[in-house]
């Protein structure tokens, strides 16, 4: 019987797409995106030579034989857990766009808790951020709606870059949202976000669509077809680039401090969860978080008695 010779499919291996959607979606750094790509790189080779089968036909007794191999190998155990997140991110992806039923490979990882707080912007830096596209130009007022929908909704690149006309209520001041598992729901847009949108929308659009009137998004790139996660991605790192902001900036800052700034005014959790569409209040918890680390601060810098160095 002739042996079965592999072949990369990106339908099976869409590694390229992954990468995108950690840029754009998640924000992670270049170290951090260097590390995924390293971790599945050398899971594939693994795959080549011991389970060329299609990724959906994987199952935990022959992943198992992976963690087997990365010990073997004498990594540490700290850099098998990290092999082994990065596996089980990448499965979850691939779940989360309809190409596996499940994610096998959450199986080897223990649960881990975020110790690292995510990066958020304060309002004046927002502000900023979101006043940065320039206001004369057909690509400026999409950048600016683009900004502005991401900061008033709290949503992620992909369903900011997914939003059709047909999901917008300007006159209620909402938008439709398909989220995680093709769960919709309604997110306040704001006065600000309604505007720039309708301008957008009113004077841009039509024009930069002419060449491809079968668009079916809000967002469109130059050349008139739908805006990716990439380059909606690009958009946010040229704007905050401009803005002069220092630290990391993506899509994803955008909806941290969007959290952040909801819980800071006052907004009950489970609003802030319902908004964000969370299936867990606990993943919406991590703002909370947020919210006290800036407390504590506050309460460092300015409380008579929170210097230890005036201790009596």
């Amino acid at each position: 019987m002739a042996k079965t010779i592999y072949r990369p499919d990106p339908d099976r291996d869409p590694v390229g797409p992954f990468l995108h959607y950690l840029m754009a979606e998640c924000g992670v750094s270049p170290h951090t995106l260097a590390a995924y790509r390293s971790d599945l790189m050398r899971f594939l080779r693994w795959r080549k030579t011991h389970a060329p089968e299609p990724l959906g036909r994987l199952e935990i007794g022959i992943l198992s034989g992976y963690v087997s191999e990365l010990a073997s190998a004498g990594l540490a155990p700290s850099s098998i857990c990290r092999h082994l997140a990065s596996l089980s991110t990448f499965f979850r992806f691939l779940v989360f766009e309809g190409k596996l039923s499940d994610n096998v490979a959450k199986l080897l990882v223990a649960p881990a808790v975020w110790d690292r707080l995510p990066t958020v912007l304060g309002p004046a830096a927002v502000d900023r951020l979101l006043s940065a596209p320039r206001g004369d130009t057909r690509l400026g007022r999409r950048d600016r709606a683009a900004l502005e929908t991401l900061y008033a909704t709290g949503c992620r690149a992909s369903e900011v870059v997914n939003l059709r006309p047909s999901d917008l209520d300007l006159r209620g001041g909402l938008a439709r949202c398909v989220g995680k598992g093709n769960k919709e729901r309604w997110v306040p847009l704001g006065a600000r976000a309604v505007a720039a949108v309708s301008a957008f929308l009113t004077t841009d659009r039509p024009f930069l669509v002419a060449r491809h009137p079968e668009t079916a998004t809000v967002l469109v790139s130059k050349s008139g077809r739908p805006l990716s996660r990439i380059g909606l991605w690009r958009i946010v790192k040229q704007h905050a680039r401009a803005a002069g902001l220092k630290c990391d900036v993506s899509p994803h800052t955008l909806r941290h401090s969007f959290a952040t700034h909801l819980l800071a005014g006052g907004a009950d959790l489970r609003a802030v969860q319902e908004m964000l569409g969370h299936s867990s209040i606990a993943t919406t918890q991590i703002y909370t978080r947020v919210e006290l680390s800036r407390l504590r601060e506050v309460h460092a810098r300015f409380h008579p008695r929170s210097d230890p160095q005036s201790a009596g």
